[in-house]
């Protein structure tokens, strides 16, 4: 079993600390169920294995490709992977030929998005109080990775004029999504860099289709969840607004790297409430939001069945998988 912050086999590629500032971390959420690709998965594997760990748009999985883009910018040894008891084996064949820089923060239950960016920003702030770290899903597609990169690295940058804002990339909407998070853009903020970064009016997760409609005619974006913050920030931001959750993984630091480490893990999550981030904290505090804008790349939640099959059409492929269904 792999353990709170225990070194596993990483991503091979760079291992310099040169691409960004040392104070950076890319954090990888791999923990979800993935239960709305179950379907595709059991068909293609024969289980309903999770679906950052399926290859279904190619020979790798997505979790391997997020981390390949991660790699580009980030190195290994400041890359960390949330990840969900249960789900190790998994985990273990995608890293077998990695470093052993790359980190994994298993949790015991699944509490939601919430409990896993808020479990690295403590595990984060504990190592260094000016932590700064940037979010990225393991279920995206991304049609170029050194471009998007280069966005996550800008919207990194930007924190260090403002440090107390949590800046999202917010992605060019093509229609009236209501599975996603929509942002209303504001005035532009000063000192932004090579790409300007906006105040956030409002943060509306998974809106009506009438909300959805006017967002869309607004020229509101599409909340990419990519974004980026101190680790202060975000633990300041958990108390705001989930006091319960916050004050149990605010206890765990006194237990990181004793024996007594996974057995404080299950304490904190025993009785944790379940909460989407998204939700409960970015929807809850707009004034602490920035955001910058994606382009140049094309990008696309695949999480749900029509927006994996949507991709694949639009990219003119067509897995052997795919090519037995007739």
């Amino acid at each position: 079993m792999i353990g709170l912050g225990r070194p596993v086999p990483p991503l091979a590629g760079k291992t310099q600390d040169d691409e960004v500032n040392t104070l950076t971390w890319a954090v990888v959420l791999a923990g979800g169920q993935g239960a709305r690709l179950g379907g595709l998965t059991r068909h293609v594997y024969g289980e309903e294995r999770p679906k950052q760990y399926a290859a279904l748009m190619g020979n790798k999985s997505l979790l391997r490709q997020t981390l390949e883009r991660v790699s580009v910018r980030i190195p290994a040894g400041r890359t960390v992977v949330v990840t969900m008891a249960g789900q190790g084996a998994y985990l273990a064949k995608e890293l077998r030929h990695e470093s052993p820089a790359l980190r994994v923060l298993q949790q015991p239950e699944d509490r939601g998005t919430a409990a896993a960016v808020l479990l690295a920003a403590h595990w984060m702030l504990a190592r260094d109080p000016e932590a700064r770290l940037v979010v990225l899903p393991s279920d995206h597609f991304v049609s170029n990775d050194t471009i998007f990169m280069e966005h996550v690295v800008e919207v990194l940058t930007t924190l260090e004029t403002q440090p107390d804002r949590i800046v999202l990339l917010g992605g060019e909407p093509t229609e009236p999504e209501t599975d996603y998070g929509w942002i209303e853009v504001g005035a532009k903020l000063p000192e932004s860099g090579r790409s300007p970064v906006y105040r956030v009016l409002c943060f509306s997760e998974k809106p009506s289709r009438e909300m959805a409609n006017e967002l869309f005619a607004s020229g509101a974006l599409w909340n990419t969840s990519v974004f980026a913050g101190r680790a202060a920030t975000l633990i300041e931001a958990g108390r705001q607004c989930l006091p319960s959750l916050h004050e149990r993984l605010a206890r765990l630091t006194a237990f990181l790297g004793t024996e007594h480490e996974r057995w404080a893990l299950r304490q904190a999550y025993e009785l944790a409430p379940q909460a989407n981030f998204s939700r409960a904290v970015l929807e809850r505090l707009p004034s602490t939001l920035a955001v910058m804008r994606l382009s140049g790349v094309a990008w696309r939640d695949v999480g749900t069945p029509q927006r994996f099959m949507q991709t694949l059409n639009e990219l003119g492929l067509r897995p052997d998988w795919l090519a037995a269904l007739g």
